[in-house]
């Protein structure tokens, strides 16, 4: 039909131009690795660049070559994202907590060619690269006074960049060609990659900056604490270009004195980042006294956000808490805990009730639980399904074909969670299907009792597992991390949580350890506690009679 609209294609280069033109002189603030605040510009950056896209060109890379980045949230690494992009290359985000043969697993599996690394992480390279036989290159986000000695194939990423003059366009692409790639973190089996489109990539900032859902505007100041290697950095690297937000990155410095200083010195009107950097902020505030004057909310995902956590930022510091859910194969926003007006007039307890829920989707993603069957389940608030989900930003495959079996013929991927829809269409993640305890036929959520454990005032952070017990199968048992001088009893434990659970899911028992392991990427690792107590013995036989 005649008369319809221009051919515009969705590309991440058209985001770093809009921000260059529109928001030319709006900072991009870094902690260095070096150690100095760093100041640039919006229109900085996109010079930059164009200079690294021209450079990698020069050095014989080409249109859909992984380029990998092992580095932190700074400007340097911005930058090498949109010259990588700009060039029609493919970034690649490394997790430097992954064990090195992991690394060189994904590297091998990715095919990188090219390498950009912070000083940090040049120790870990160089056990890397002799493993990673297709890396021909390595850059090193500093300059040359800073180089350090090393046999690595590499050259200072300030000297290799003043090689170009930035006389340079960006490649024409087709908006679904790959942009980004990250890795799942293989908690099941090996990682498996999950590649981004430019159009993905682009819809899912559009998605992310809506009101309801990160809400994000040329006026704010926004402190990316979630890492750029962590799940696509929720977006935030297209998402406050795309509205000329200022960007606060915090490079390699997560303790609560230092995010602090960034929030205050900065005024950052707000903030991502996982709960247990939270936590070290909410310490740290507890232990000086000091306040959040300017910063107005924080997105909280990547684990549940313990109701205490939202209780204390809203009471005390004025913060709202948007609670979120997503997965690297979500690019990764799938929901955000907003008001909507049915909620809206809800207070105290009463709003902490919804709060705690992930949220409700934003336009792009669509939404079911369902039983094993594959029937829907009612959205009522209560009963529970397996979460699956579709839209523009969702994967539709993994990288070389694996998993094949979580993507069903209409879209649907199955995010291998829990949950439950309210009637209003919010949903909340009981458990990993994985870590789910069956007891007596019935399921028991950990995060609801993890997440209970953890509001009481001496507990400093605390999991749960499935034990084996002889009559119902599984019971849970409360493994607990006391804050530094408590020195809290279980039954001080089981009391406070008493009354506010059903009475079949209260623990069996509680353990106090020093220490929970976590994942790379700060969850919980329920495996290697499972492992741990695989052997243990509860105390009593007579649980879990409801």
């Amino acid at each position: 039909m005649q008369g319809l609209m221009q051919e515009w294609p969705l590309l991440c280069s058209k985001i770093i131009d809009y921000a260059a033109r529109q928001h030319p002189r709006r900072e991009i603030v870094s902690r260095s690795i070096e150690g100095p605040i760093v100041r640039t510009t919006y229109a900085e950056a996109r010079s930059r660049a164009l200079k690294v896209a021209q450079r990698l060109e020069r050095d014989g890379y080409r249109r859909g070559d992984r380029i990998g980045t092992l580095a932190w949230n700074t400007a340097r690494h911005l930058e090498a994202w949109y010259g990588i992009m700009g060039m029609g290359g493919v970034y690649h985000t490394l997790n430097p907590r992954l064990f090195p043969d992991q690394i060189a697993w994904i590297m091998n599996h990715a095919e990188d060619k090219c390498l950009f690394v912070d000083l940090t992480f040049v120790p870990l390279v160089e056990k890397i690269a002799p493993k990673v036989p297709s890396l021909n290159k390595v850059i090193i986000l500093t300059d040359a006074a800073h180089m350090p000695d090393t046999k690595l194939p590499a050259v200072p990423y300030e000297e290799w960049l003043a090689e170009a003059d930035g006389d340079y366009e960006w490649v024409d692409l087709d908006e679904h060609e790959a942009a980004g790639m990250c890795y799942t973190s293989g908690t099941t089996g090996d990682p498996k990659g999950v590649v981004y489109s430019h159009r993905s990539n682009v819809l899912h900032a559009l998605i992310a900056v809506q009101p309801d859902a990160m809400g994000l505007s040329s006026r704010d100041t926004i402190l990316p604490v979630v890492p750029m290697f962590h799940a696509n950095a929720w977006g935030l690297a297209q998402s406050a270009p795309m509205v000329g937000a200022k960007m606060v990155m915090p490079g390699a410095k997560m303790d609560g004195a230092s995010i602090y200083e960034l929030l205050d010195t900065e005024k950052a009107t707000c903030s991502g980042a996982v709960p247990t950097v939270w936590l070290m902020l909410l310490q740290y505030l507890e232990e000086t006294g000091k306040k959040l004057p300017y910063l107005k909310k924080v997105v909280i995902g990547g684990s549940a956000c313990p109701r205490a956590m939202t209780r204390k930022f809203r009471d005390d510091y004025d913060v709202d808490v948007i609670h979120a859910w997503g997965m690297t194969e979500m690019s990764p926003l799938g929901t955000l805990g907003t008001m909507k007006p049915e909620y809206a007039s809800l207070t105290g307890e009463d709003q902490l009730d919804i709060k705690v829920k992930q949220g409700y989707p934003p336009f792009g993603v669509e939404m079911k639980v369902t039983d094993d069957e594959d029937l829907e389940r009612p959205w009522d608030g209560k009963t529970f399904g397996r979460l699956k989900v579709r839209g523009p930003a969702v994967s539709r495959a993994y990288y070389g074909g694996a998993g094949k079996e979580q993507f069903d013929e209409a879209g649907w991927f199955d995010t291998g969670d829990v949950a439950h829809i309210d009637q209003y269409g919010y949903m909340q993640i009981t458990d990993r299907a994985k870590d789910v305890i069956k007891s007596g036929g019935e399921w028991i959520s950990t995060i609801d009792l993890e997440n209970l454990a953890v509001g009481h005032p001496d507990v400093a952070e605390a999991a749960v597992i499935g034990v084996r017990h002889a009559r119902w199968d599984e019971r849970p048992l409360l493994v607990v991390v006391r804050k530094a001088g408590r020195n809290p009893s279980k039954a001080e434990i089981l009391g406070f949580m008493e009354g506010k659970i059903a009475k079949w899911w209260m623990p069996d028992d509680v353990v106090f350890v020093d220490d929970i392991p976590h994942t790379a990427t700060g969850k919980i690792q329920k495996t290697t506690l499972r492992d741990r107590f695989k052997d243990y013995q509860l105390p009593t036989e007579e649980a879990g009679a409801a």
